[in-house]
């Protein structure tokens, strides 16, 4: 490395440093004002290096990580669904489910609460990196390819956060130049017509400028291509069309249908391009998480982990793997009773409803569909951990080293062959370093079914779906995979719908898709679980006593009715001091908390909130 590269890279460390120190200064009032690269050291623009390290650090705290792992404050508003049993931990998810006490103004603080740059801070800090990128880099010295390269890639980092930011607000204040102190932007809050006007020319310029650029898996694995920057377009004109942007029952705002034809335009596209770029479903659903590099035809959008490089791993695995395994299983990974009763029978068909595969509630686990298999450990399966092939998971609530009852474990993100000893991430290092992946065929192939379906090609729509469950290994049975249920455009959204929540489990999306939908609204009953506790003919100290080093549950049948009810009974869990589900419908347009509304410039808050005027959809 020359010396010249050498001092760049130090200016530019010593840039990046600046800008925190400076940040602990600002003032409230001047939320918009973050210390950016005008006047700090513009030789940072003329070198590669010094820009990839910023580069670097906008894809750090911009890119979506393993969840739980970088959580925005207040992060259970987020992360609230029916699919998992999260709210019983997390006081703001039962407030967003209206479970127990009520969401208040002050709770939502996605867009960041704290003048920080760190991951969840301050999403306009966030912004201010890409504006910084895209206001300098064109001043500096680099050949103009390298520079649409570098461009590419903040334009789509900055349609990401404002797209992020629009999803949970509606309007925000739309910053697009560096802000200055004598440019300070007073705005106020835009249109989500105008916001996501904004993020599509971001994608457009990104898809433009990225023409050609197919970096390594090696070494570019996980930055942002044409690829992505297309399916990402495609994603947000889905939303744009979508009821929570597009309702269908609002006088004020008229449904638009060429919404939903601009949107299957776009996603053809990107379902195409993918296609062309050698894009396929992975063979077995099990591997989609365990398998990385080229060697994934499934993944589309990564950020990439690593157990061994400094800083770069996560604490997935020890918050999805039972504490026999050397992990702490969150109750993010417990799933709901309604998330267990979604997943149909082996046919395609929902519970209770084919001859060839009938569903037993206390059986419950089999002739469902195979993803159920692939995504939770059930009492008495075969759950390899640590290497060891034979193993089997036990749930009961006396379990030794067990002891939560839990119906279920999910297992889709643990490593079976991670020793028990190596799984927890400490001091920048450990854990399975599994790759996370945001955007993956199957939401592609979804999207465009939505869009298909909404545009009258319901056998287009069904073809996408008929092909993920045919890689799930549903059998077409005598109803087309389920499919033939559908027999109308209202049907087929449901079960695109409940696809949706089966596909992505746990992938943290459901909250998403609820809001995205304008389903939120519309859940009902009470939150339960399931648990597995011990029959009253049952002896604990009998199922494990151990004979010639073997315990003597690892020799019952499970799937023998009779003899699982000699030793077990399931058991639905609810909370007496919760509410059923009841989420107001001006929830799918948060407020901004207080300190932003107060100290920023001319913000207004939500209509529907408290002292609210600002309509999104306006």
């Amino acid at each position: 490395m020359s010396n010249k590269l050498k001092n760049n890279i130090k200016k530019s460390f010593l840039m990046l440093m600046l800008t925190v120190a400076l940040a602990a200064c600002v003032n409230k009032d001047d939320f918009f004002l973050l210390p950016d690269t005008e006047g700090i050291d513009a030789a940072i623009w003329d070198n590669e290096g010094s820009v990839q390290l910023h580069l670097n650090r906008v894809y750090d705290v911009v890119m979506a990580a393993f969840p739980l792992q970088v959580a925005p404050d207040r992060f259970g508003v987020h992360y609230a669904s029916d699919e998992n049993y999260l709210p019983d931990l997390d006081v703001n998810a039962r407030a967003a489910l209206g479970l127990q006490g009520v969401l208040g103004d002050n709770d939502v603080r996605f867009v960041g609460n704290q003048y920080r740059g760190n991951p969840g801070d301050n999403k306009y800090w966030d912004i201010a990196r890409c504006n910084d990128a895209i206001g300098n880099v064109p001043k500096g010295s680099l050949p103009q390819d390298r520079q649409k390269v570098l461009l590419g890639q903040y334009h789509a980092l900055r349609a990401i956060t404002y797209f992020e930011l629009v999803k949970v607000y509606g309007g925000v204040p739309l910053i697009l130049e560096p802000q200055l102190e004598n440019s300070v932007y007073m705005g106020g809050r835009k249109s989500a017509r105008e916001c996501f006007q904004a993020i599509l020319n971001d994608l457009n310029t990104s898809i433009t400028m990225l023409e050609g650029f197919n970096p390594d898996d090696g070494t570019g694995r996980g930055k942002i291509t044409k690829l992505i920057a297309t399916c990402i377009k495609a994603k947000v004109l889905f939303y744009m069309a979508s009821p929570q942007f597009n309702p269908r029952n609002d006088p004020k705002h008229p449904f638009v249908q060429e919404k939903w034809s601009t949107a299957l335009q776009a996603n053809k596209e990107a379902y195409d391009l993918c296609l062309a770029a050698g894009k396929r479903l992975m063979p077995n659903y099990n591997d989609i998480f365990r398998t990385e590099g080229t060697a994934n035809t499934e993944a589309i959008m990564v950020r990439t982990y690593s157990s061994t490089i400094n800083a770069r791993g996560h604490d997935g695995e020890y918050r999805s793997r039972p504490g026999s395994e050397g992990g702490s299983y969150h109750q993010f990974y417990v799933p709901t009773t309604k998330m267990l009763d979604a997943y149909p029978m082996r046919d395609g068909k929902p519970r209770g409803t084919s001859t060839a595969y009938p569903y037993d509630d206390i059986m419950f686990w089999q002739n469902r569909d195979p993803r159920f298999e692939a995504t939770f450990a059930y009492n008495g399966s075969l759950y390899p951990l640590s290497g060891n092939t034979t193993r089997k998971q036990w749930n009961y609530n006396t379990a030794v080293n067990e002891s939560n009852g839990n119906a279920v474990y999910v297992r889709r993100f643990t490593t079976p062959g991670l020793g028990s000893g190596a799984v927890r991430y400490s001091n920048g290092l450990g854990g399975s370093g599994m790759d996370w992946i945001e955007m993956r065929l199957a939401e592609v192939m979804l999207n465009y079914a939505d869009c298909m379906n909404e545009t009258g090609n319901i056998s287009g729509a069904k073809d996408m779906v008929r092909q993920i469950r045919v890689r799930a290994g549903i059998v077409q049975g005598d109803s087309d995979y389920g499919l033939g249920l559908a027999g109308g455009g209202d049907e087929l959204r449901t079960l695109i719908l409940n696809e949706r929540l089966i596909e992505f489990a746990f992938e943290n999306k459901r909250n998403a898709d609820l809001r995205r939908s304008r389903t939120m609204h519309l859940l009902t009953g009470s939150m339960s679980k399931r648990e597995i506790q011990l029959a009253a003919t049952s002896d604990k100290n009998v199922l494990e006593a151990v004979t010639n080093g073997v315990m003597f549950r690892e020799t019952i049948n499970v799937n023998d009715k009779t003899v699982y009810n000699r030793y077990f009974r399931n058991v639905i869990v609810t909370n007496a001091t919760y509410l059923p589900y009841n989420v107001p419908e001006f929830h799918y347009f948060y407020t901004f908390h207080a300190d932003f509304v107060n100290f920023g410039a001319n913000i207004v808050p939500t209509i529907g909130w408290p002292g609210g005027t600002f309509d999104p959809l306006d």
